[in-house]
């Protein structure tokens, strides 16, 4: 894909490497200008035009899935956050979510409402407390608005999954900082959270002990999280990578150093160029975490790691989804399994 000039650049995730190549390109060159986002009008998420995914109830657990970005806008006077009505994105918004949360369609009712995620191109250029005060003003407005309407008028009492990638990550971070803090009640149900592509820290849970981290593949009401890198990123920067990160390793579903080779690898889901269509690639990545680093290392040829300078050298944050798709998959069947059991 071409970088355009002066207009909207939107990520390919599918037939590129999204936003994320682009978006070395904008830090490099400086091109960003200042500008200002409207945030005076509510999103009404009693309208299902504003929900990606609204599904028909037809399984005993729902999944909350929040997707990464795919907007970033290097023109001038680009609004900070994104049009959830612009068709382009909503196109690419699907696109992801066929990517990665479809995952939880097997076992799940996905929900994945439309929010007015934060401009990377603007975010590039952020200092840290003003990038956090952004992502916490629109997006996570919307976020909390969508679970409003959702625990009030759609969950029925039904356990649930949170889940997400990148900037939808961020989101969930609030969600279980602020929102699930705030409802107890809610908490109790949740069976997990894939937080994934961004990082779960020592000091976040520290800050919030109504939270716990996954300690192994079926324990519940945790969250579940990693980075993934290889060999080469190890000492570079990662613009999701935070001090004190913690990673779970998503084929043997341990915390510690413990090898898992591509053999354990039950399916990746990742774009063909050739074909044009997402495949299942059998035995797509090995894994191991990185105590020190606080992410998981592959050594996979299945797919080629993001050619942007703030991700290092080596990420492969394009395919902490597509590298263990089927691992996930079979991991949610049985944390659901496991609070199910309890339950009983």
């Amino acid at each position: 894909m071409k970088q355009k000039t002066n207009k909207v650049v939107y990520g390919k995730m599918k037939k590129t490497l999204s936003f994320y190549a682009i978006l070395s390109v904008i830090i490099v060159t400086g091109m960003l200008a200042g500008c200002k986002a409207k945030t005076n009008v509510r999103v009404d998420y009693s309208d299902r035009s504003n929900w990606l995914r609204m599904p028909e109830i037809t399984k005993d657990v729902d999944a909350i899935y929040i997707y990464p970005t795919e907007y970033a806008d290097d023109s001038e006077g680009a609004p900070m956050f994104a049009d959830i009505n612009d068709k382009t994105l909503r196109e690419l918004w699907e696109e992801v979510y066929q990517m990665q949360g479809s995952v939880y369609e097997e076992s799940t009712n996905v929900f994945a409402p439309y929010y007015r995620q934060l401009n990377m191109a603007a975010a590039a250029k952020m200092p840290s407390e003003e990038l956090n005060a952004a992502f916490g003003s629109t997006p996570k407005e919307d976020v909390f608005a969508a679970l409003d309407y959702y625990f009030e008028n759609v969950n029925g009492g039904r356990p649930f999954i949170l889940a997400s990638h990148s900037q939808g990550s961020v989101m969930q971070t609030f969600v279980l900082a602020e929102y699930m803090k705030k409802h107890p009640d809610y908490l109790r149900r949740m069976i997990a959270a894939y937080v994934i592509g961004y990082s779960i820290t020592e000091d976040y849970l520290q800050q919030n002990p109504h939270l716990k981290f996954a300690e192994g593949a079926d324990d519940t009401g945790v969250i579940i999280s990693y980075n993934t890198e290889g060999p080469a990123n190890e000492g570079k920067d990662n613009i999701v990578l935070l001090p004190g990160a913690i990673s779970i390793n998503p084929l043997n579903w341990k915390r510690d150093e413990t090898y898992a080779s591509a053999e354990e690898n039950l399916g990746g889901y990742i774009y063909n160029e050739k074909s044009g269509k997402l495949e299942v690639v059998p035995n797509a990545a090995d894994a191991q975490v990185n105590l020190k680093r606080g992410v998981v290392v592959t050594t996979t040829t299945a797919m080629e790691p993001i050619p942007a300078a703030v991700f290092g050298p080596a990420s492969f944050h394009n395919g902490d989804y597509s590298l263990y798709y089927n691992n996930i998959k079979d991991n949610v069947a049985k944390r659901i399994a496991a609070y199910m059991s309890k339950a009983e």
